[in-house]
């Protein structure tokens, strides 16, 4: 919680706050490559697009990417850098989740999709550490 003559969201002169935009600006247009290009997506992606019906659970995953991106960006212009760099080190269950379903689907058949999903693992823990290490550890009357 910031106190009320603080600006809330993070600086934008900061480093940091320019790589939670890059990150949401990347989950909202891999968002829309999924709603609107599927197939695509889903080779991106690294599953078979299903055809039929079970191709809407591809744009599905275009939905999520696209709600947490605007999610993200909104919450940078309006929490802390603790909210945010927490968000953010939560969201890692997402490319976790991701190399699981690309695993089942694939196995090691395609170790570059694995790599991107860890990838994009590595890329958010290490943005919410550099978020985390960057907060102010001054609380006053607030719990600890």
């Amino acid at each position: 919680m910031t106190l009320r003559n603080e600006p809330s969201g993070l600086p934008l002169h900061e480093p940091s706050t320019w790589l939670v935009f890059a990150l949401s600006g990347v989950f909202v247009l891999l968002g829309l490559l999924f709603i609107f290009a599927p197939r695509a997506g889903a080779a991106l992606f690294g599953i078979a697009a299903p055809e039929g019906p079970g191709l809407s659970y591809v744009s599905a995953i275009g939905l999520r990417d696209l709600a947490f991106g605007a999610y993200l960006a909104a919450l940078s212009r309006l929490s802390t850098r603790r909210i945010v760099g927490t968000v953010l080190g939560l969201t890692i269950l997402i490319p976790a989740g991701d190399v699981i379903l690309v695993f089942l689907e694939r196995g090691f058949e395609s170790p570059k999709h694995l790599l991107l999903h860890a990838g994009s693992g590595i890329v958010m823990a290490a943005g919410a550490f550099w978020l985390l290490n960057r907060t102010s550890h001054r609380n006053p009357g607030g719990l600890s």
